[in-house]
């Protein structure tokens, strides 16, 4: 079985609870010694396979390899990796059985990490995920006091527009807003922008 290490909480002694989203669920394993392997890092993908012989612990993971991507070495990209696959453990938490879709997701942007800005990766798979789980507010509507929203708009967590004034957010133009919305492709705003989307991101998923 193949996954993403998305949280590591050090057990007894060097052993380790290492929670791990595959293509199917989301499930925390047992390491014993865990601490002594290096594979067992935040965001690594990882082959493994599951030993559920004793029943006084939870599964354990065994027959560990690691599958690694070139930007691994580069600490900037590592770093910013890292941050991301955080955000997806308090997300999916208390689920099991998940879609695909989030794994393959994770699979998508990591191929193409050393490629983009991993910022612009980020804000256009935070987009995928709302559109996926019906969450995005694309309605030409501030989400406060439900009137029009004018040129310029500021965004709440989840990318929830709003005006300016109702949040005291940053401005950012609309029309580029939602044309990402629409296209899941960043290729039209700018950095400081890009900047701005990814720190609401880091809020949460």
């Amino acid at each position: 079985m193949k996954g993403f290490i998305v949280s590591i909480h050090r057990a007894k002694n060097e052993d380790m609870i290492v929670t791990i989203l595959s293509r199917h669920e989301v499930r925390a394993y047992y390491r014993f010694y865990g601490a002594r392997h290096s594979i067992l890092q935040l965001g690594h993908l990882i082959d493994f396979e599951i030993d559920d012989g004793d029943s006084r612990f939870m599964p354990q993971i065994r027959g560990i390899s690691h599958m690694g991507f070139s930007w691994l070495y580069d600490n900037n990209r590592l770093s910013l990796w890292h941050k991301y696959i955080k955000l997806y453990e308090p997300h999916l938490k208390d689920t099991e059985e998940i879609s695909s879709f989030y794994y393959d997701l994770l699979i998508s942007s990591a191929k193409k990490w050393h490629l983009q800005n991993p910022k612009r990766i980020v804000c256009e798979d935070y987009i995928k995920i709302l559109k996926y789980e019906g969450r995005l507010h694309d309605e030409d509507i501030c989400y406060i006091c439900e009137e029009k929203l004018e040129h310029q708009i500021s965004l709440m967590q989840a990318f929830i527009p709003a005006h300016p004034h109702c949040i005291y957010g940053p401005k950012i133009d609309k029309n580029r807003i939602f044309d990402l919305f629409k296209t899941t492709k960043s290729i039209y705003l700018e950095d400081d922008e890009i900047d701005l989307l990814y720190h609401i991101t880091l809020r949460g998923l």
